[in-house]
């Protein structure tokens, strides 16, 4: 894509969600940090369900210490790898109350120390709690970064540092919510809903499904 077409491309995405935002529910830093670490390979939706009795009980990492590993995984056993989750989760919480006074870090590199973060849930906690622009590739990111020509990259480091020199300012803090929403709805991994996409005349991906299947003459 050229500039003006990445710019056109979520201006159009801008167009129709001005001020998007992550769908995993957290009312502070230490709740969004839990619920992205628990999201890793499972479903926003699936994660909610989880976490709306749990974060009505666990507000702080002192609080999740004194609920414990094991009343921990009651609240979660829905949730794909529960058993490891749980684990980082209570070691996360032990660090951040040793370490950080029980307050959230705001940089990557102390977010990344912490057992179960990686790069890309820091990415999420800087941007969605820190105001920062950062873009926190998941496999739908990666997708949509590589089918479209937006930003191609055979690692999600390389898509990550791809959208960091291609995104225009206006759309910095707001591309990742774009781009994941974009995957997740439109942009499917099996069958891209290429009939109804609004950024389809910027798309470099060559196999288009522009007619909805099943609604052929």
């Amino acid at each position: 894509m050229t500039k003006n077409e990445i710019f056109e491309f979520f201006r159009l995405l801008a167009e129709d969600n001005p001020e998007p935002e992550t769908e995993l529910e957290y009312g502070n830093a230490y709740q969004l940090v839990v619920a992205v670490a628990l999201s890793a390979q499972a479903t926003d939706v699936g994660v909610n369900k989880a976490t709306r009795k749990l974060f009505a009980e666990v507000k702080t990492p002192q609080e999740m210490l004194d609920l414990g590993e094991d009343g921990l995984k009651e609240h979660i056993k829905t949730i794909g790898l529960f058993n490891s989750k749980a684990k980082n989760v209570i070691a996360l919480s032990q660090l951040l109350v040793d370490e950080y006074g029980g307050e959230v870090p705001g940089t990557r590199e102390d977010l990344v120390r912490l057992p179960g973060v990686g790069r890309k849930t820091a990415n999420v906690v800087l941007n969605c709690w820190f105001g920062q622009e950062t873009f926190a590739v998941d496999t739908h990111i990666f997708r949509v970064g590589n089918r479209t020509g937006l930003a191609k990259g055979k690692t999600p480091e390389q898509v990550e540092a791809k959208l960091e020199k291609r995104v225009p300012a206006p759309f910095r803090m707001g591309a990742h919510h774009w781009l994941i929403l974009h995957g997740r709805y439109v942009c499917k991994a099996r069958t891209p809903e290429c009939w109804r996409c609004r950024v389809v005349d910027y798309c470099s991906y060559r196999k288009k499904v522009l007619e909805k299947p099943g609604r052929k003459a």
